[in-house]
Parts: structure tokens; sequence; C-alpha cells
């Protein structure tokens, strides 16, 4: 079995590979910091199985996820972040992702969890329930699902304090576009100001209450 990651924390990187490699027969291929490495990688050497994190400087995991999907449409991918939040996972099955591991959950787990996906199964970490909302809630995780990836991904940057000019440097695109999706995001999230968005994401799991965001 062949296994690329990618997280932008080496420190997990090697913490992975060394749980991964306890395994008989298990290979890491190769492993990145960010989406765009990470997709290179997968291209380059066509792994049995992709782990990567959600939040990760530039385009984020769900934007890689997306582009290795349309590439490979039965790619096995496995999101494993520190973000759990019901929306976040929810909105990452949605994607195509064949399983979430909570990177608060014990380290066995992703072995569990690798193995799992390489055999066609769904996994996710236990006591991850994506089906536990309250009605207002769960409108907010309904509107959250309604982003198409790219608007996800700046709903991601924005509330993460990123500006405009920023969000157009990290998705390779021009600041009309971000600034056309900003508004799109804002009606579909039903939401006026920046700071309710930041609150939103928060919410959900998209961004962390503090520790993510830029000055």
């Amino acid at each position: 079995m062949r296994v690329l990651l990618v997280d932008d924390h080496p420190v997990v990187r090697t913490g992975y590979k060394r749980l991964l490699l306890q395994e008989p027969g298990l290979e890491v291929v190769a492993e990145t910091g960010n989406a765009e490495e990470g997709y290179q990688a997968f291209v380059a050497h066509q792994p049995d199985v992709t782990v990567t994190d959600v939040s990760m400087p530039g385009a984020g995991g769900l934007s890689l996820l997306q582009k290795i999907l349309q590439r490979q449409a039965d790619a096995k991918v496995l999101v494993c972040s520190m973000y759990d939040a019901p929306a976040l996972v929810e909105r990452a099955l949605q994607n195509g992702a064949k399983g979430f591991v909570s990177k608060n959950a014990e380290p066995e787990e992703l072995v569990q969890a690798v193995l799992a996906v390489f055999r066609g199964q769904q996994y996710l970490s236990q006591g991850l329930n994506v089906q536990t909302f309250s009605s207002a809630f769960e409108n907010e995780v309904e509107r959250i699902a309604s982003l198409t990836p790219r608007e996800y991904e700046i709903f991601r940057l924005l509330a993460l304090g990123h500006t405009i000019a920023e969000c157009a440097d990290a998705l390779y695109v021009s600041q009309k576009t971000i600034s056309n999706n900003q508004t799109q995001i804002k009606e579909k999230l039903h939401i006026d100001t920046m700071a309710a968005m930041v609150h939103l994401a928060q919410r959900h799991g998209v961004i962390d209450n503090n520790s993510d965001r830029v000055n």
C-alpha cells in the first residue's frame, strides 16, 4: 500500500510516517506541506491512499480533494484534521473523502483509517457524528454545504483574516473574482459582516477560535 501525506506541519507528518511504517507492506511514497505540492505528488506517485489536512497555507485540503478527484474519480482520500465539527466532516464526505480522522483521536486510529479506506470502506473517528444538529445549527450547515469548493476556500481564507488580494494570490484568480465570490458567499450564508463570517466559521470548525487567524 502506497500512501501520500499532505500536512503543513513537519512534526505531524513525521509522526504519521512513523505510525504508518509500523504496518507491514505500507509505504509512504511522498510527503508535502501544501495542497499544490500535494497535487503534484499525487500525479507523480499515484498513491493508493492520500492523507490530507484541511487547513493549510494557500488552498486547503478540500481544494486538494477536489483536484485529485477531478483527475481520478476513484481516488481514496482520507482527511485528518484538528477541526472536527459536524459541518466540516459532512462537507469533506460530500466532496468525496473516504474518511475523516480527528487529530484528537488515538494515534492508532490513523492506521485503522488508512487500512479501511484502502479496502474501500468509509471511516469516521469514534465520536464523530454528522447527524446531530439543532435546527438552527443544521440550517447553517446546509448553507455552508451550498458553497462551491472555490467559495468554501474563499470563505475559509477571508475568515482567517486574509485580504481579497491575498486570497487572489493564494487561489490564482483575479481580485475581481474574489470580490464577486465574497458577495455570493455572504448571500448564501445569510450574513452581512466579516465579523459574522468569522463567528460562523469558528462555530462550524472551518477555522480555529483564535490560533489560525492572521494578524
